[in-house]
């Protein structure tokens, strides 16, 4: 096989107090791209379609992982790369997480898998480091890994994943501004209250078991964050009104989508995630604000080969 096309999906990182250790997979919402072997040593980006990416391997998430990977490896061959974006860049649902894990989970199937996911999430995270201005694996985790993760540390790499309730939905709400990581994260305190500290340990801790054990009262519970949303809603237009309208729709609990500006709320059921779609709605659309909104569930098994 000299050719493959792939589904990469769009993911939810932090999950209210899981900043920078938790997020979890979209079944929906994802870029393709077409990874190819080809005579010619290096890595080559030949098509981009969707947003306007820089074509330089270095200069662009997709090159950047793949080339990590490709100088951990002796080979007389190199790849080409095609990118079609679906996932808007700046828009909190793993854009170049995305771009980042298709690339080297691409190269990897070609090659016959010489790597296992934690590797290929350490590769990808490169590439994700170029935008963020750190490493951390709560994008790049789920979408190789899928379902819900806790990367457990990042050095050395681990992951957890944590298995979760076969009937929860994600609704996420993209309202079409941008904003970017390296920009949300210069918001947040460089300390934190030992009292704050301890709420959002126990929550994250709720937050896991809740998963673990279906209990979507400990899950609603849990999904609070008094560290980051304080500081990153405030980027939000409309965010404390979207929240309380879905939580009053029967959402189980709703935050901030990565670093923003989406906001994801996490529903029992199909029926239930569609009615705080509704909810959410009806908020945004008297707001001259552009939006996509999405209804997913979650997505257990991550990237995927489309043929």
């Amino acid at each position: 096989m000299n050719e493959i096309k792939i589904f990469s999906p769009g993911t939810v990182a932090n999950v209210s107090c899981g900043f920078d250790v938790m997020g979890f997979c979209l079944d929906n919402v994802g870029d393709e791209m077409v990874i190819r072997k080809v005579d010619q040593k290096g890595i080559r980006i030949t098509k981009i379609e969707g947003f306007d990416l820089p074509y330089e391997a270095d200069k662009n998430v997709a090159g950047i992982s793949a080339l990590a990977m490709y100088n951990a490896l002796d080979l007389d061959f190199g790849f080409e790369i095609e990118i079609y974006k679906k996932i808007k860049p700046g828009s909190g649902i793993g854009s170049s997480a995305a771009s980042a894990v298709g690339s080297v989970f691409g190269m990897n199937e070609l090659l016959n898998r010489p790597f296992n996911k934690t590797q290929l999430t350490e590769f990808a995270m490169k590439g994700e480091a170029f935008i963020s201005k750190c490493e951390h694996a709560d994008n790049i985790g789920p979408a190789i890994f899928g379902g819900f993760i806790l990367a457990k540390s990042v050095s050395p790499l681990q992951i957890l994943e944590i298995p979760f309730p076969e009937d929860l939905y994600a609704t996420i709400i993209h309202p079409q501004i941008e904003i970017k990581t390296a920009d949300a994260r210069g918001l947040l305190p460089t300390e934190v209250a030992l009292q704050d500290a301890i709420k959002q340990w126990a929550n994250l801790g709720g937050l896991v078991h809740g998963l673990h054990s279906g209990d979507y009262e400990v899950i609603k519970s849990a999904l609070h964050d008094v560290i980051v949303e304080p500081h990153r809603s405030k980027l939000i237009p409309h965010f404390q009104e979207v929240k309380e309208a879905a939580i009053h729709a029967g959402a189980v609990g709703s935050g901030i989508s990565g670093s923003g500006p989406s906001i994801f709320s996490l529903c029992k059921g199909l029926e239930r995630a569609n009615e705080v779609k509704a909810a959410i709605e009806a908020i945004y659309s008297k707001t001259g604000i552009e939006y996509d909104i999405h209804v997913s569930k979650i997505n257990s098994k991550g990237i995927k080969i489309l043929n």
